[in-house]
This record gives structure tokens, C-alpha cells and sequence, in this order.
């Protein structure tokens, strides 16, 4: 299996664990959208503010390089994205709690 069939499968695997979710919100609606979403979140003590969890993920992703990141309206969630070794790592954080919910290569 090729590396792109193998990147491409990852990225089915972890978009199926969202269930009703079909596009992610930045796809859906645009990045000022989100943007705006994560901030009305964090003024309604529904999120803790992104920096925090930024912090928070980096820390335990050691030498890996930030790429990115959407936030999730609808599970209140954010998905940080990251690269180490040449492999992608998805990593999803409640935004209320900044805890770890699981990670997706």
C-alpha cells in the first residue's frame, strides 16, 4: 500500500469518528466563521481560549511541527494539526476541558 493510499485511509478512519459530521465546520462555513465560533465559545465559558490548549497539546507533542487547526462547533471541540516524522497526527481537544480526547495518524 502506497504511502497517499495509507494517508488517505487515516484521514476516512478519523473523519468517521465525528458520525453526523459530514464537513468539517471550516469547510462548511469558512475560516472567519470558525474563528468567530471558538471566540463566541470562549466568551460563553463553553471553551477555554485557544492559546491555552494550544500550550497545553505542544507540550505533549514534543519536536512536532504545528501545521494548523479548526474548531468544531457542533462537539465543541478543536483538531489540531501536526507533523513529526513525516506523518500526520490529528490531535482533538474538548474545548471546555483542554483534555486530550484522542489522536489520529
Amino acid at each position: 500500500m502506497t504511502m497517499l493510499s495509507r494517508l488517505f485511509l487515516s484521514s476516512l478512519l478519523s473523519l468517521s469518528a465525528y458520525g453526523t459530521m459530514t464537513l468539517p465546520d471550516a469547510l462548511a462555513r469558512g475560516p472567519r466563521d470558525e474563528q468567530d465560533a471558538a471566540r463566541r465559545a470562549m466568551l460563553e465559558g463553553r471553551a477555554m481560549p485557544f492559546s491555552t490548549i494550544k500550550r497545553r497539546v505542544e507540550g505533549e507533542m514534543g519536536d512536532a511541527t504545528y501545521l494548523g487547526s479548526e474548531f468544531h462547533q457542533n462537539s465543541n471541540r478543536y483538531r489540531l494539526k501536526y507533523v513529526r516524522d513525516g506523518r500526520v497526527v490529528w490531535v482533538d481537544v474538548d474545548g471546555r476541558t483542554g483534555e486530550v480526547m484522542g489522536r489520529a495518524h
